[in-house]
């Protein structure tokens, strides 16, 4: 462990540190009460959730993206929409449209799924790219265009899109332009055998722990993660994270290196993940963490090697001694 204290002139006091804390162990608590045995999914998911990012869940049917995605929405007191992604999907089913009222011969706006705090796009890559460009705009902005008029969504929007890595009968890869615009892919797996004997026992006699309850009030979110801006980053982290970034521009293993919209995402990310650790800096332990989730879903090149080929960057990336 890095014996890292930083200069007093780059560190800022967060406003209610305490409070924080408190509510991110809230969080923590009720998305591991209703998701067993995957807390390590669920401390990732509050990183990117803090640094404002965007999910794709790539793994089989059936382990809990759905409840998961539900549980968060309810926690952060959001609203929670779903989408079915499938090929006669339109970009309108997501994003709304304008309609005539016949009585009053004006247009009115029916907004899609996008208009809701939490959104989730199941089987994204069963939608055809022309859909699945619906959701640039509202990836990157947070806003959508629709005839023209710029619509802004939830300050706190959030996509949590699934894929099933197995099936590719009728799906459309997703574009590296839509994979950059994710802040993480996360694997939840198969649970443990413990929490399995426990999910069946629940299962038989109660359903109150599959619901999460309300932590946060409206305007907590926001702030959590306003916060996470508050973490600093010394220059040796960030030359850290430049020395990751470049090396994995000219590791062969890749067909595509990291982007700078990735770099400052995987900076957010190990901000939030020390903010989860109630620390006020980020440590190279840090960056090394999320380095998984954050390069996984922009870097291609390897299939199913690719999480040796991250590590292999890691290890060829001298640490920075703080």
């Amino acid at each position: 462990m890095n014996n890292f204290s930083p200069s007093e002139t780059t560190v800022r006091q967060s406003l209610a540190s305490g409070e924080c804390s408190r509510l991110i162990a809230g969080l923590r608590s009720q998305l591991n009460r209703v998701v067993l045995g995957k807390s390590g999914v669920v401390d990732h998911l509050l990183a990117c959730v803090l640094a404002r990012g965007h999910v794709l869940f790539d793994d089989l049917p059936g382990l809990g993206k759905t409840t998961l995605a539900k549980a968060l929405a309810a926690s952060v007191g959001g609203r929670f929409m779903r989408v079915q992604c499938t090929p006669d999907l339109l970009p309108s089913d997501v994003t709304g449209f304008n309609i005539l009222n016949q009585k009053t011969r004006d247009f009115e706006f029916r907004p899609g799924p996008v208009f809701s705090d939490v959104l989730l796009a199941d089987e994204i890559n069963r939608a055809t790219p022309r859909t699945q460009s619906a959701l640039f705009e509202a990836m990157a902005e947070r806003q959508v265009t629709i005839d023209g008029e710029p619509r802004m969504l939830s300050e706190t929007f959030l996509v949590l899109a699934t894929q099933n890595p197995v099936e590719s009968v009728g799906a459309y890869p997703l574009p590296e332009a839509q994979l950059d615009r994710f802040a993480m892919k996360l694997k939840i797996g198969y649970p443990d055998r413990q929490s399995e004997l426990e999910l069946l026992a629940r299962s038989s006699h109660s359903t109150r722990d599959t619901t999460a309850q309300r932590v946060l009030e409206p305007g907590q979110l926001l702030q959590l993660q306003q916060s996470v801006a508050d973490v600093a980053v010394e220059p040796p982290v960030r030359e850290y994270l430049v020395d990751l970034a470049e090396a994995t521009r000219s590791n062969r293993a890749f067909s595509l290196g990291l982007s700078p919209r990735g770099l400052l995402q995987w900076q957010r990310v190990a901000q939030a993940h020390a903010m989860l650790a109630a620390r006020e800096y980020v440590i190279p332990e840090d960056v090394q963490a999320v380095a998984g989730p954050v390069l996984s879903v922009r870097l291609s090149g390897m299939g199913a090697g690719v999480d040796k080929a991250i590590d292999s960057v890691l290890s060829a990336v001298a640490v920075p001694m703080l």
